[in-house]
């Protein structure tokens, strides 16, 4: 029964007259950066390009960047070349006509900048390419060097140009700097990734495995049904769905009329995993169902509202298969057994070349003790809240731009007192990676003084509560069950339990030497306080690496 819904929608497409469609541009933060600078220079929101859901499709993308450049004049040299980039990157979606390769190999190879190999007629459409991502890197005060060694293949095409698809597949040894390694071991799976197996004496080895078909089923509804990620949000971090835990099945449905955008997401997700000696193990793993709804309308032309509300539930239920119903409604008809957060998000272009956005999740909350003065520090009062700015080109330099953002969730946020109903996803959570229990300030800068160069620096300042043991349950451990909580109702704030600390500040320098062929270097100092410690934890992490045709790996936690 519970593949019955998907049949029947992924059948319906034979009923359809389907339109014209896309792959989905692979959710890369320094991608998505060059789409977002350009909507905020725009100043006016397109009506077609609605971001507050990535990824984002690639002929949308192209229709938006289309659009931008006819109504833009005297863009500068690097501008150019960015939207050059970005418009061979998808070059299907803009003309007819292949844009020619300078190290075109044997007319079979690189013909296009952007493709190892395409092929395209009025049928079939596919472009693949390889994917390689070669890092090395020495940690202080770890005798054992760091590295990363992924190897795979990226394919995306059309068939009929009426369905869409997309592969993605890598196979990947690493050795991860400390911080990384000691909160993998921690949680028992490693962040954005499933199953894994032991590499050497401190490594991991796993394999990655993303997929998906999407097809127009009208002019205004699209559907999507696959293996992948999702984000929600404009910002870094994401309190209501990022693309931190492993990647999951899921179908989605996205409607687009006027200027409403509604998204429906189905998924399945781990709900926890076996182990044997801490290491995944065989057998069927216990699973747990997503229903994610968020309708986003623009009010004007620089104003984007959102409003969401997710169920997370350790059984499949049909009454959560209608899309357009309110599902804390119908939570409330089945005796409420599962766990349901809604909420806010927005974008708003306040100012010339600045963005302001933010996050409310309310996870569960009684009315006298928000907003009353009795029962301060309720831990029924859960919610979650972000704040950030964006500014491009910062005082008139072009090719300057700087991110601010403050995201915090109060304790026990995302935890609930039924087993498997956390939010999480093969024991990661699905939103910030700090779970609950704490607050964080981030400020990115981004420069471009050449147009392949990219000079970017990131600091981060996070203060949180942790556990002082494993029994123990003072709100951030989103895996663990409220029930067993450490505190009393009230007196909970954020920072309980052991306080933490945690400064980190990183610099990064990419050189793009050809089509998404970058060689990155980085350094990073990381520092933790904690207030059982007499000294503090510091590290410092210099890295060098060669990637191809996918996204950097950062480590901001």
């Amino acid at each position: 029964m519970r593949l019955f819904f998907f049949i029947l929608v992924f059948s319906g497409i034979h009923f359809c007259t389907l339109l014209a469609q896309s792959a989905y541009l692979p959710f890369d933060r320094d991608y998505y950066h060059l789409l977002e600078r350009y909507e905020i220079k725009n100043g006016e929101f397109n009506p077609s390009f609605h971001t507050g859901t990535k990824p984002y499709r690639r002929d949308k993308v192209a229709e938006f960047l289309i659009e931008y450049r006819k109504e833009t004049f005297n863009l500068t040299k690097i501008d150019s070349f960015n939207l050059d980039y970005l418009r061979q990157d998808s070059w299907e979606f803009y003309e007819n006509k292949a844009p020619v390769s300078k190290i075109n190999r044997g007319k079979r190879f690189y013909q296009t900048p952007s493709d190892f190999y395409f092929f395209r007629n009025e049928t079939f459409d596919v472009h693949v390419n390889p994917v390689i991502y070669f890092q090395g890197g020495i940690e202080s005060q770890e005798p054992v060097g760091r590295f990363r060694n992924s190897r795979g293949i990226a394919l995306r095409g059309s068939i009929d140009r009426k369905i869409g698809f997309y592969s993605f597949f890598t196979t990947t040894d690493v050795v991860f700097p400390s911080w990384v390694r000691d909160y993998a071991r921690h949680k028992g799976a490693v962040p954005g990734e499933g199953f894994w197996k032991r590499y050497g004496d401190s490594g991991y080895s796993y394999f990655s495995a993303m997929g998906y078909i999407n097809f127009q089923a009208t002019e205004h509804i699209q559907f999507q049904m696959g293996h992948d990620r999702n984000f929600i949000g404009e910002g870094y971090r994401s309190l209501v769905l990022s693309d931190f835990s492993n990647p999951y099945p899921f179908f989605k449905i996205n409607t687009k009329i006027w200027k409403i955008n509604f998204t429906n997401i189905w998924g399945q997700m781990n709900a926890d995993i076996i182990t044997d000696r801490g290491f995944p193990t065989d057998g069927r793993y216990p699973q747990k169902w997503f229903t994610f709804h968020r309708l986003g309308m623009n009010f004007g032309k620089r104003l984007n509202v959102g409003l969401f509300e997710s169920v997370m539930a350790n059984h499949f239920d049909l009454n959560y298969l209608n899309p357009i119903i309110f599902n804390r409604w119908v939570e409330h008809q089945l005796g409420s057994p599962d766990k349901v957060m809604v909420g806010t998000d927005f974008k708003w272009n306040f100012a010339v070349r600045m963005q302001l956005y933010g996050q409310f999740v309310l996870d569960e909350f009684v009315f006298d003790e928000f907003f009353g003065t009795t029962g301060k520090g309720s831990s029924r009062n859960k919610h979650g809240v972000q704040l950030g700015c964006k500014y491009v080109d910062v005082a008139g330099i072009n090719n300057l731009d700087l991110q601010m953002e403050y995201n915090q969730a109060r304790p026990y946020m995302y935890q609930e007192k039924f087993n498997h109903q956390s939010f999480s996803n093969y024991r990661m959570p699905l939103t910030h990676p700090m779970g609950a229990n704490f607050r964080e300030l981030i400020a990115k800068i981004s420069y471009q003084p050449l147009t392949r160069l990219i000079l970017r620096g990131t600091m981060l300042v996070q203060n949180f509560g942790s556990d002082p043991t494993e029994e123990a349950n003072f709100g951030g451990d989103i895996l663990k069950n409220r029930v067993g909580s450490s505190t009393g109702l009230f007196g909970n704030f954020i920072g309980q339990g052991v306080s933490q600390k945690i400064f980190m500040g990183s610099f990064q320098c990419s050189y793009m030497l050809k089509h998404n062929l970058f060689l990155d270097f980085s350094q990073t100092l990381r520092s933790m306080k904690s207030e059982t410690d007499i000294e503090d934890l510091n590290n410092s992490f210099g890295q060098l690496s060669l990637r191809l045709n996918i996204g950097r790996f950062d480590h901001h936690f």
